[in-house]
């Protein structure tokens, strides 16, 4: 038995002879493990009431991502012989390409980019607007007035509910979803009103169900599409109903973009494309996942210039601008869009491998139009070869099970009914090593059988 395991099991957990990882591993578990003594202080009094107040650090909750990455050290550790099978990693799994690494190399050698870059340097906002257009048909950005970098995606949604959130202002969200923008809504005093993404309504927000008494203070609409972690894929006549509805309501559009370009068919889709999109929406996009840049932070905000302006003044009071040698090598990078489309591809062909094994598993599984996830509806048991049952009352109990039991890692969502998201962003090095991987999770899963 490992020291890993040791402790483990000092903590109650089960532990299997077999395998020497937890049979049953906890997060109740995790967090014990984790979490760090504290020496009570007045610093302890001191902590804002948007944090936990005078509680801050006491809580025993942990961030669902932190909880997962806390049980995939803790297994590996347990049972350092056996390969963790990540698939619920949301980044890409490969190097950023050579073009962009050599123009960095050339870039950050030359003097002038040394310096603060505030709110941008040109050549990036001009390469971004001339993307917008050959790749989403966006065509007519001003980069000088209605396109600003930021420092990644969740860079700009943390900013953004500066421009717009005063204490009681409403932001409408969808549920699951990306967090940031509310979190911080919230630390203005504002309120946050969850939309449930169903599969009976294709993962779309159903915005008709918004109350009344909600929409007379609602100010922002959120949205995020190709969407994590559904999957799923605005249309055009859905981008159009939100413009309506903003319109009609006086409502801002955040348009989170990030996985937008990751199409495996036909064009990618902007909200600014639509009639009127410009005149209520900015929409943010990135350079992580449609180019292999997520260390690299940069993206852009672009759209209605009167809140573009809006976040650039309120990004100066908060960074100094990212290296100008990085916004000129992801400059030259948007000029080649096949870039993306080449990962595009790849997450394309990973996803046909995944959902044929997964349907043969019992899975009920559709392929996404776009992005690197699979949003699936999680079982509600398992049967073992020898006749053993497990009974799952949430996604998070499956998820948990799956990485002590077969070192196999998801991400599980409970907001809108129990689902589990697999990302095809696992590590592997060409297709026949993808092959070896899928091979390897269905060999895991050999003899089992799931109830649904």
């Amino acid at each position: 038995m490992t020291s890993t395991t040791q402790s483990l099991a000092a903590t109650g957990a089960v532990v299997t002879a077999k395998t020497g990882y937890p049979a049953a591993l906890t997060f109740k578990t995790v967090s014990c493990l984790f979490s760090p003594s504290m020496t009570e202080s007045y610093i302890q009094q001191l902590f804002a009431d948007r944090i936990g107040g005078k509680g801050y650090g006491k809580s025993a909750e942990i961030y669902k991502f932190e909880k997962i990455k806390r049980a995939k050290r803790m297994v590996a550790a347990a049972h350092p012989d056996t390969e963790l099978l990540d698939l619920g990693v949301g980044e890409p799994d490969e190097m950023t390409f050579p073009l962009s690494v050599r123009a960095l190399q050339e870039e950050a050698a030359k003097p002038e980019n040394r310096g603060y870059a505030d709110n941008g340097g040109p050549e990036f906002r001009r390469a971004a607007a001339r993307w917008m257009k050959n790749v989403f048909g966006v065509s007519g950005l001003n980069p000088e007035t209605e396109i600003i970098h930021s420092i990644g995606s969740k860079a700009a949604l943390s900013i953004l509910p500066a421009t717009l959130i005063n204490p009681g202002d409403v932001t409408l969200m969808t549920v699951p979803g990306y967090p940031v923008f509310g979190t911080h809504a919230r630390w203005y005093g504002g309120d946050v009103y969850n939309l449930k993404l169903t599969g009976e309504n294709g993962f779309l927000p159903d915005l008709d169900s918004v109350p009344r008494d909600v929409l007379r203070r609602a100010k922002v609409l959120v949205l995020n599409y190709p969407n994590n972690p559904t999957g799923a894929s605005a249309t055009p006549e859905f981008f159009a109903r939100a413009v309506a509805f903003a319109r009609k309501n006086h409502l801002v559009i955040i348009s989170d973009a990030a996985y937008a370009a990751l199409v495996f068919e036909g064009r990618p889709l902007s909200i600014l494309s639509v009639p009127g999109g410009k005149d209520v929406a900015v929409e943010l996009h990135s350079m992580s996942k449609a180019f292999n840049m997520t260390g690299w932070r940069l993206g852009f905000v672009c759209g209605n210039p009167l809140l573009v302006k809006a976040y650039g003044d309120c990004k100066d009071n908060t960074d100094s601008g990212q290296f100008l040698a990085i916004q000129k090598a992801c400059a030259a990078t948007l000029e080649h869009p096949e870039i993306t489309q080449k990962i595009a591809a790849k997450y394309s062909r990973r996803m046909d491998l995944l959902i044929a094994l997964l349907s043969r598993l019992g899975f009920n599984v559709q392929k996404p139009k776009a992005s690197f996830y699979l949003y699936v509806r999680s079982p509600r048991a398992v049967v073992t070869a020898g006749g053993k049952r497990t009974e799952f009352k949430s996604a998070e109990d499956v998820s948990q099970w799956l990485i002590a039991e077969k070192l196999i890692s998801t991400v599980p969502w409970d907001d809108a009914g129990p689902y589990l998201r697999f990302s095809v962003t696992f590590a592997a090095k060409g297709e026949a090593d993808e092959r070896r991987v899928i091979n390897k999770i269905e060999k895991r899963f050999a003899g089992l059988k799931f109830g649904f």
